[in-house]
């Protein structure tokens, strides 16, 4: 039955409402990339936001200097109370150098930003900006949990859209990676990890008191890893999941620098990390080969299911895409993490200041000095 409970609680749509939750009392983060300036999807969702109407938007931008100016003053007309945090400007990057934290940039790197804003509000909603779904029911279906007990709540939605299965970055390597590692079932790491429905969904809230005890990847590792971290400071019992409905956004392709084996390897290692670090031994010389088995198990499941829906499937695809991430699986390198905000080594008021002062120099088109942009060659995840 569609209301069954998983280990996690879980809240189930099972009709279309919007439940009461504290919106006055929540800061929502929402992550943006030059990509996103003008979208349909960026406006839908800064337009329903307005119906919500939560105490703070705050609205973590990577882009160059050209065009940040414009996208904070399209941004600026919006009913709502947001603030422009441009993550890549010169003060800002030689502020977080001189604190030892800048290193790659990436999603998770604007999001642990924008976090360290949010800490004023009582509650933090996270979510993205290419949404093509986007209703204003998502920040109360995810602030509910923590109106009532809950410290974290994730979203959770099926990825069906123009007749044919998608989340293949779930359904193809980080399930079956977590059963692969089954005889380590009896952790209970794994089991949290496999209690949510959508693992790599990018929507989440918190208490602040649990966000400024997150530390975040830097990079496509952010959702399993904040998974992670909510594992160690929220457990079973102070995690949900809720059901937000209809969900479509942008798909990418396997293959190119920004495709999805490329973010496989982030999420492998980060799963894998989450997993070390909670006592699970990991046997990385068959774990490759373990996890094709339970890929191709769950192939043959997902063409069943496809079949008896109606939708397209390309099984043959989705082996190749099964090989692919296979390559992925080693074991973690080294720990980049950003630190959590109660141990940072800076605080979310200086990061304002700066971020503040570098968007007025690009507005007045002050020059930049490119000393402060760090290495042409960092990695820049999106």
């Amino acid at each position: 039955m569609e209301y069954v409970q998983e280990r996690v609680t879980t809240l189930h749509a099972l009709r279309d409402h919007r439940p009461d939750a504290p919106t006055d009392r929540a800061a929502v983060v929402v992550p943006m990339t030059e990509r996103e300036y003008g979208t349909l999807a960026a406006e839908r969702v800064l337009t329903a936001l307005e119906t919500v109407d939560p105490a703070r938007v705050i609205v973590p931008l990577r882009a160059p200097a050209d065009r940040a100016p414009a996208f904070a003053a399209w941004l600026d007309g919006f009913d709502l109370a947001v603030e422009t945090l441009w993550c890549d400007g010169p003060r800002l990057t030689a502020l977080l150098a001189d604190r030892g934290v800048n290193g790659s940039r990436g999603k998770g790197r604007d999001v642990w930003l924008g976090l360290g804003r949010a800490l004023d509000a009582e509650y933090v909603v996270v979510h993205d900006a290419d949404t093509r779904t986007y209703s204003p029911s998502f920040v109360h279906r995810l602030l509910f949990p923590l109106a009532h007990g809950h410290t974290f709540s994730k979203g959770y939605y099926a990825r069906v859209e123009d007749g044919a299965l998608y989340g293949r970055l779930f359904r193809l390597f980080f399930r079956p990676l977590l059963r692969a590692l089954a005889r380590n079932r009896d952790r209970d790491v794994l089991a949290y990890l496999e209690s949510f429905r959508y693992a790599l969904a990018g929507e989440f809230a918190a208490t602040t008191d649990l966000i400024e005890r997150l530390r975040l990847q830097r990079g496509w590792g952010l959702e399993v890893g904040t998974l992670g971290e909510a594992f160690a400071h929220a457990g079973f019992e102070g995690s949900a999941q809720v059901d937000l409905g209809r969900y479509e956004h942008d798909h990418r392709s396997v293959d190119g620098p920004t495709g999805l084996a490329d973010m496989s390897e982030a999420v492998g290692a980060a799963t894998l990390r989450v997993a070390e670090e909670h006592g699970v031994e990991i046997d990385y010389s068959s774990l490759p080969e373990r996890y094709r088995a339970e890929a191709r198990r769950l192939v043959r499941g997902y063409e069943a299911d496809a079949a008896f829906n109606g939708l397209e499937y390309d099984r043959d695809g989705e082996r190749t895409q099964v090989e692919r991430y296979a390559e992925a699986i080693a074991k973690p390198g080294p720990d980049t993490r950003l630190p959590a905000w109660r141990e940072a080594p800076l605080s979310p008021a200086a990061v304002a200041d700066a971020a503040r002062a570098d968007l007025a120099d690009a507005r007045e088109g002050r020059s930049v000095d490119r000393r402060h942009h760090g290495d042409p060659g960092e990695t820049v995840d999106p």
